[in-house]
């Protein structure tokens, strides 16, 4: 029914990840790989809600309707068995905003916010812009693949730690969380009066065999220790709309996070980004469930040419989301020759691995949401690039 074979011209459109390539990396004629944002259509039933309220002309100050809460509360029921209430559901523009917001609410400059890289880096910055201190609770890779380190985790509460921001699912390594491993960091954080920052924008983009377990959905003494930030972006490309929600089940602490917000006078978003957010939750079932398997072939797809045909770079294969984390050491490159090796040798732009902090040098991030034919063209470069340097 949804064709995602189909190619779709970016350029000319302001978009970050086409016509900033050169700005960005030097090169124009590139393959982007980078910034998470897909490159398939809308689906057309966003695109025909939003042109219906483009066509009433007047796009004057409005507020959130009952619809776009019980469009939240029942995508999440479904999908993810997460009963949330209204009264939770606070506006964000975006997760990264919320992110910062959080870190004004709930914490004084002074204390410390765990982190658990390699993690999306924006995390950083959302405690150290603000004079916070950031403890690294580095995520442990094994033969059985990446776990966090809840000894390490349980050193790291000791003193002034206030919050823990963490990345459910893992970006950029892909683990979807099982509810043990996120019982287990809940019942440390309550112990230690660590408050769980949960960026849950991916969840939607847990693929076939696995599934997404909120932090809130375990239990009520977890669900008040818990902020979730959540947002149809990842999942329907709405990234432009900037519209998010931060749910948040704890009157107090939703208090402090709503009193930042008006304080910036943030909370009224924009029309558009409401209207898509209430047709994706109450329509999109059937075509993510397509999206879904689109991207898992490609993930197999890339896994699988990595294995056969470059086996000097190692996939780790994800549980969620559309990006690859790509084991690359074996190149015996630092930061930069990576960079340099991806862009000028073989063509295709991704990120590099040590922007995600401790634990991601020697790695790239791959996303590999795009066409099966631009996908085999990147990989194709790549396996040039590396029989080059053998």
């Amino acid at each position: 029914m949804w064709n995602f074979d189909e190619a779709i011209d970016r350029e000319g459109t302001n978009c970050i990840k086409y016509d900033l390539r050169e700005d960005s990396f030097g090169r124009k004629d590139i393959i982007p790989m980078w910034v998470a944002d897909m490159d398939f259509k809308t689906p057309e039933f966003i695109v025909s809600a939003l042109k219906d309220r483009l066509d009433h002309q007047i796009y004057g100050y409005t507020y959130r309707p009952k619809e776009y809460y019980n469009s939240i509360i029942g995508w999440h029921e479904k999908r993810h068995n997460w009963k949330i209430e209204k009264g939770w559901i606070s506006f964000t523009p975006g997760v990264v905003p919320a992110l910062n917001i959080c870190t004004l609410a709930f914490t004084k400059p002074g204390d410390s916010i765990i982190v658990q890289p390699p993690v999306y880096f924006p995390f950083f910055s959302a405690v150290e812009s603000h004079g916070r201190k950031l403890i690294y609770n580095q995520l442990v890779q094994s033969e059985n693949g990446w776990s966090m380190d809840f000894d390490s985790l349980e050193k790291s509460v000791a003193g002034n730690a206030r919050m823990i921001i963490i990345s459910n699912p893992h970006n950029p390594i892909g683990r979807s969380w099982s509810a043990s491993e996120l019982t287990r960091l809940a019942e440390i954080c309550i112990k230690n009066k660590i408050i769980i920052l949960s960026d849950e924008i991916h969840c939607d983009l847990v693929l076939p065999g696995f599934r997404h377990t909120p932090v809130a959905s375990l239990s009520k003494e977890i669900a008040d220790n818990t902020i979730t930030c959540i947002a149809p972006s990842k999942t329907f490309n709405l990234a432009g709309l900037s519209t998010s929600s931060v749910i948040i089940p704890n009157p107090e602490l939703k208090k402090a996070y709503s009193e930042i917000i008006e304080n910036l006078h943030i909370g009224n978003g924009n029309i558009f980004g409401a209207v898509a957010s209430i047709a994706a939750y109450t329509n999109g079932h059937e075509w993510l469930d397509s999206l879904l398997d689109y991207i898992k072939g490609n993930i197999d797809y890339t896994i699988e040419y990595f294995r056969k045909m470059i086996p000097e770079i190692i996939p780790v294969a994800p549980e969620a989301t559309y990006m690859i984390w790509l084991d690359c050491k074996q190149l015996c490159m630092n930061e930069k020759e990576l960079m340099e090796f991806f862009v000028h040798s073989a063509g295709v732009e991704m990120n590099e691995g040590s922007t995600f902090g401790p634990g991601g040098k020697g790695y790239m991030r791959m996303n590999v949401a795009l066409t099966r034919k631009t996908l085999t063209r990147a990989l194709k470069q790549i396996e040039i690039a590396v029989s080059k340097i053998r």
